[in-house]
């Protein structure tokens, strides 16, 4: 049996497949690792792709795109190893990637999840991801975008991992839950991060794991209607979902400044009507699916408290990013 699974999810991403399965192909632990492509219902000729060219990987085809929560959700499913590595189909990655991402989740069975060091595909000189962090303006954001590569060159907790290029503890899965599929994309990683610190896990940064990253592979921007409106639903979401009754109290003030900088930002930019309507359909699905809050337990009370002060420290963090 393989010891870990590497879950690539892909749609209509055929000019994505030679170069990230090619740099997969030259992993150090190759022969410890399974490869699965989730094809989420693509049209591009993806599946034959991967049939004529990469013969040794494990393709799972969906009948349509279900998006990225749902596709890693059927390779984590599908995998027997211990450990899964999430990876982005618009990716490349150096030989000892997943090594050092094995090495380092095998340190400490209290770790959830180990995130990659992310540099542009474009430019090597730059960051493009060096560890997620959430604050208590409810805002997500990567560490360093747009940086010097030479920075953050040591391991660091972190908030979440970027599912993007992560190695995961697949049995913590079987504790708190998959992706939720709600999500459909976007904050989907912060989610899980934040329910596994919530059960008293750890997420960290491994800077010797290194990938490039094409960013916008699949949406094809930075900001458009889709992202910028799901972002914001899920946003809401989130923050019902993890944050018991008294801190989201507590956290409101700064939430509410939060969401209104981020509605004059993105009516700046001609994009203040989706980014309230992904906000109303926020509340609407938070009313929707109650069920999937995360019950308060006493024996977590420690873990909030943890988290809190990480939400009021990220908020210094963001400033200074």
């Amino acid at each position: 049996m393989s010891k870990v699974t590497l879950v690539i999810p892909n749609y209509n991403g055929i000019q994505f497949l030679d170069p990230c399965l090619n740099s997969v192909a030259r992993q150090t632990i190759l022969a410890d690792l399974e490869v699965l492509v989730i094809d989420n219902g693509s049209t591009d000729g993806s599946m034959d792709c991967l049939e004529e060219r990469f013969p040794w990987v494990r393709p799972i085809s969906l009948d349509e795109n279900y998006g990225f929560c749902r596709a890693v959700n059927e390779g984590i499913r599908a995998a027997k190893s211990e450990f899964i590595i999430l990876l982005n189909n618009d990716t490349t990655i150096e030989p000892e990637f997943c090594e050092e991402l094995l090495t380092a989740i095998q340190k400490d069975t209290k770790i959830f999840s180990c995130a990659a060091k992310m540099i542009q595909s474009s430019d090597h000189s730059r960051l493009d991801d060096a560890g997620n962090f959430y604050c208590a303006l409810g805002w997500a954001f990567a560490r360093a975008k747009g940086k010097s590569s030479e920075l953050y060159s040591y391991n660091q907790k972190i908030f979440a991992s970027c599912g993007g290029a992560a190695i995961y503890r697949k049995s913590v899965f079987e504790e708190i839950g998959d992706f939720d599929e709600e999500h459909f994309a976007y904050l989907e990683d912060i989610d899980i991060g934040y329910r596994a610190q919530i059960y008293g896990y750890e997420n960290w940064y491994i800077p010797k794991a290194q990938v490039y990253h094409v960013g916008s592979g699949t949406t094809g921007s930075r900001y458009n209607e889709f992202k910028i409106g799901y972002s914001a639903r899920n946003n809401v979401y989130l923050i019902y979902k993890n944050m018991p009754l008294l801190q989201l109290i507590l956290n409101m003030p700064l939430l509410l400044i939060g969401f209104a900088v981020k509605g004059l930002f993105f009516a700046k930019k001609n994009y203040g009507k989706e980014y309230w309507q992904g906000l109303k359909a926020g509340i609407e699905l938070c009313k929707k699916n109650g069920s999937q809050k995360v019950r308060f337990k006493p024996s977590n009370f420690l873990n909030y408290c943890k988290i809190q002060l990480q939400l009021w420290v990220n908020i210094l963090r963001r400033v200074k990013n």
